[in-house]
C-alpha cells in the first residue's frame, strides 16, 4: 500500500513540474502604440486617400474603446451616441478576460478587414499572440476570443456606412464648359477622388451637410475682386518663397504638412510615386506623442485615439460633402490660365476640388479635440514627419499646430486663404459639437490618470 501511495505521489510531483506557470498578462499602451503604427505603415504601402485613411483609423478605435468602457468606470460607451452604434456583447463573467488584450485584439482584427495588405498586419499580430500566449495561454484564449467577438459585432455595424455602396458610383464629371470648376491638375490628371464620401454614414454629426460652411468668394478675375486678390496672393506668395529657395520657413512649413499620401513624380519618360501619411494619419501620429508625453495608461490611450479619429472621421465627411458642393477650381488650373503659363506651386496640388482645405478643417477638428483631452497649453515636438526626411518641428498647443497646418496650404500654393480660413473655423465648431454631445468619461474625468 506505501509504494503504491509512494508511486501516486511521484506521479503527482512529476504532473506539477510539467504545468506551465501562466503568469499575468499586461498589455502597454506601447504594444497599442506599435499596432497602430504598424497599420498606418501598412497603409502607406496600400496608398488609402485621405477620406478612407480616416475610415480605417475610427472603426478599430471605437471597437477597443467600447470594450474598455465596459470594464473601466471613468469610461462611458458610445452606444446610443455614435449613429445607429448598438452595445457590444457582454463577456462570460467566468472566463478570465484581460479587456486590454481583448481591446487590441478587437482593434487588429477590424484594421485588418480595412487594409488591403493583410499578411503584413497578421505576421505581426501573430508575433504578440505567441508572446501573450506563452505567458498564459487561459487568458490570451479567453481574451482573444472575446475580441474577436467584438470585432464581429463592431464590423457589422461598420459595413452598414454606406462605404461599399459608393465603390460602384459613378465617378466625378469634370464641367469642362465651366471656367469656375475644377478641372485635373499637372502631372498625373488624376480623377476627383471620394466624390461620393458625403454619403458615408458618419460618426457624430447628424448629417455631411450639418457644417456647410459659408460660401467662397464670388468668382471673379477681375482686379480689386475678393475672389482675384485670393488667387493673387497664392502667386505672390508662391514666387517670394520660391525665391528664398528650400531654406524658407514657409517651404519647410508647406513640405513639413503636405501629408499626400500620393506625389507623381515625372523623371523624363519614366513616372512614379513617392508615398507618406495622410493628414489624418498626422494628426493620429500626433496623438500618440501626447499620449505617450502625458504617460497616459492603456484605457487613456484608447480613449484618445477614439475621440480623436471619430473627430477626423467627420471631419473629412463634413469637408468632402463642400468640396464637391462648391467644386472649386484650384489657383494652380487659374494661375497658369491667366497670370503665368509656366507657374508652379511648391507642394503638389491634390486631386479634388478646392473649396475648403481638407488640411484646415480636420486640424481644426483634431486639435480641438485633443485640446479636450491633453488641455489647451499642451506643448510637444512633433517628429511625425522624420520617416520622410523632415526634422522635428515643435509646438506650444495643438491649436498653434493646426493654425500652422491650415496656413502651410497656402505656402504650398494649393490653396485660397478663405478656404483656410473657413475651413479651419468648420472644424472646430464640428469637434465642438463632437465635444458637446459625445460624453466619454465620467464627471471626475481623468484628473486622477
Amino acid at each position: 500500500m506505501n509504494k503504491i501511495f509512494s508511486l501516486m505521489l511521484i506521479i503527482a510531483l512529476f504532473s506539477c513540474s510539467d504545468k506551465k506557470t501562466e503568469e499575468p498578462l499586461v498589455i502597454s499602451p506601447e504594444e497599442l502604440h506599435t499596432a497602430v503604427d504598424k497599420v498606418v505603415e501598412i497603409m502607406i504601402h496600400d496608398i488609402f486617400s485621405p477620406p478612407v485613411a480616416s475610415r480605417v483609423f475610427a472603426y478599430p478605435n471605437v471597437a477597443a474603446y467600447e470594450i474598455i468602457a465596459l470594464n473601466n468606470e471613468k469610461y462611458i460607451s458610445l452606444e446610443g451616441q455614435v449613429n445607429e452604434l448598438t452595445a457590444i456583447p457582454k463577456p462570460d463573467a467566468n472566463k478570465p478576460i484581460n479587456y486590454q488584450l481583448a481591446a487590441l485584439v478587437a482593434h487588429m482584427e477590424l484594421s485588418k478587414r480595412l487594409i488591403f495588405s493583410e499578411q503584413d498586419l497578421e505576421v505581426f499580430r501573430d508575433s504578440l499572440y505567441s508572446v501573450w500566449s506563452a505567458k498564459n495561454e487561459t487568458t490570451f484564449l479567453a481574451s482573444k476570443d472575446y475580441g474577436l467577438e467584438v470585432a464581429e459585432h463592431i464590423g457589422k455595424w461598420m459595413s452598414e456606412d454606406n462605404y461599399n455602396q459608393t465603390r460602384t458610383m459613378p465617378k466625378f464629371t469634370v464641367d469642362t464648359d465651366d471656367e469656375t470648376r475644377w478641372q485635373p491638375t499637372p502631372p498625373a490628371y488624376m480623377d476627383g477622388i471620394e466624390p461620393h464620401w458625403d454619403k458615408i454614414r458618419p460618426f457624430v454629426i447628424d448629417s455631411a451637410q450639418q457644417f456647410k460652411p459659408i460660401p467662397p468668394p464670388a468668382f471673379s478675375l477681375e482686379d480689386g475682386s475678393d475672389f482675384y486678390k485670393e488667387l493673387k496672393e497664392v502667386y505672390d506668395k508662391g514666387n517670394e518663397i520660391t525665391k528664398k529657395g528650400d531654406e524658407s520657413e514657409e517651404i519647410k512649413i508647406a513640405q513639413f504638412w503636405d501629408c499626400n499620401p500620393y506625389v507623381s513624380v515625372t523623371r523624363g519618360h519614366l513616372m512614379f510615386a513617392t508615398k507618406k501619411i495622410s493628414p489624418g494619419a498626422h494628426w493620429i501620429g500626433i496623438t500618440k506623442i501626447a499620449s505617450k508625453k502625458s504617460k497616459s495608461d492603456f484605457d487613456k490611450t484608447v480613449y484618445a485615439y477614439t475621440k480623436t479619429s471619430l473627430a477626423i472621421a467627420d471631419a473629412f465627411i463634413s469637408c468632402w460633402a463642400e468640396k464637391y458642393r462648391s467644386n472649386l477650381i484650384r489657383p494652380e488650373t487659374l494661375i497658369n490660365q491667366h497670370l503665368d503659363e509656366n507657374w508652379k506651386p511648391v507642394l503638389q496640388t491634390p486631386p479634388f476640388p478646392e473649396y475648403t482645405s481638407g488640411h484646415s478643417v480636420v486640424s481644426g477638428a483634431a486639435a480641438s479635440a485633443l485640446t479636450d483631452i491633453f488641455g489647451d497649453d499642451f506643448a510637444f515636438d512633433d517628429d511625425s514627419e522624420v520617416p520622410y526626411g523632415l526634422p522635428i518641428r515643435s509646438f506650444s498647443s495643438f491649436n498653434q499646430a493646426a493654425n500652422e497646418a491650415a496656413i502651410s496650404r497656402m505656402y504650398g500654393g494649393i490653396h485660397y486663404r478663405s478656404a483656410i480660413e473657413v475651413g479651419i473655423k468648420q472644424g472646430r465648431d464640428l469637434s465642438q459639437f463632437l465635444l458637446t454631445n459625445l460624453k466619454m468619461t465620467t464627471e471626475k474625468d481623468l484628473a486622477s490618470n
